[in-house]
């Protein structure tokens, strides 16, 4: 019996041990990371999958830049003397993105074959830890893999549609993932005149309105679009993005093009509750 006793402490000691163990903070460390290396006169341009966010470089010989969203630029200074880095050592440099981070293990050493030096750098799967940060929601990338995929998709039966002044706006379709709402709205032009568009701005406001009533009009302001859209001869066609908002049978929410010149053409869309609520889903 004592011996049974011994043997129950002597487990929960090892179990009391074991749980602080697992307790411990999880560290990376620098020996552990992907090499980056780095040698005076040459730039290495970063490829990362998503819009970067947050660069951070651990030495003061690196400087970098972001020349494009998701492209990240560094180069190792030229009046970084070979005493200075004769550890070869320079820190870390940290990527972060929508839905990731990545670190690298930078270093410089003193002589390096010319045809060995790292141009570029592509950002793989496997040099990554996902982030799981619940405001972020969709990255950019996400939503532009989304809506290219409803871009491709053939049109039969539009949603709704209006013309006025010889342009014209359809909505293709709307479909939603979680608190989003992708609208595939296309834009086309009969006139011979292009349409340098000014603002194209999204309303929720009341479905009748009369002289007599107060109109409540709230913008909302699209969370991303799919491209820049400045002019137009033909046709134009793009998806985009809303937090997805809940407002009575008594509202609409209003697509509305404006013209960028003094008598500039102004087409209306208006898209009733119901439609948003038989919204196809990802």
């Amino acid at each position: 019996m004592k011996k049974k006793h011994h043997f129950l402490i002597l487990a929960l000691l090892c179990f009391i041990g074991y749980s602080a163990h697992a307790q411990q903070a999880q560290y990376t460390r620098l020996g552990g990371l992907p090499e980056l290396t780095l040698h005076r006169g040459h730039t290495v341009h970063i490829l990362s999958p998503e819009p970067i966010q947050y660069v951070d470089i651990a030495s003061g010989h690196v400087s970098g830049d972001l020349p494009l969203e998701n492209v990240l630029r560094i180069k190792l200074h030229e009046d970084t003397t070979e005493t200075e880095h004769l550890d070869h050592e320079l820190g870390t440099i940290t990527i972060v993105g929508d839905n990731f981070v990545a670190q690298y293990r930078l270093t410089a050493p003193l002589w390096i074959n010319n045809t060995s030096i790292p141009a570029m750098l592509e950002i793989k799967p496997e040099h990554t830890r996902p982030l799981e940060i619940s405001e972020i929601g969709l990255s950019r990338s996400q939503m532009k893999n989304l809506a290219l995929g409803l871009l491709t998709k053939s049109v039969h039966r539009p949603v709704r549609s209006t013309r006025d002044y010889g342009v014209g706006i359809t909505l293709n379709g709307i479909s939603t993932l979680g608190d989003y709402i992708f609208l595939d709205v296309s834009f086309t032009n009969t006139s011979n005149l292009s349409y340098n568009v000014d603002e194209l701005r999204f309303f929720i406001e009341d479905r009748k309105i009369t002289k007599a009533t107060n109109v409540q009009t709230v913008e909302i302001k699209p969370l991303w679009q799919y491209q820049p859209m400045t002019e137009f001869k033909k046709r134009h066609r793009n998806v985009f993005v809303l937090k997805k908002a809940t407002f009575p049978g008594s509202k609409v929410l209003r697509v509305s093009l404006t013209e960028n010149q003094i008598s500039g053409r102004t087409v209306n869309l208006r898209i009733k509750y119901g439609d948003i609520l038989k919204a196809d889903t990802f």
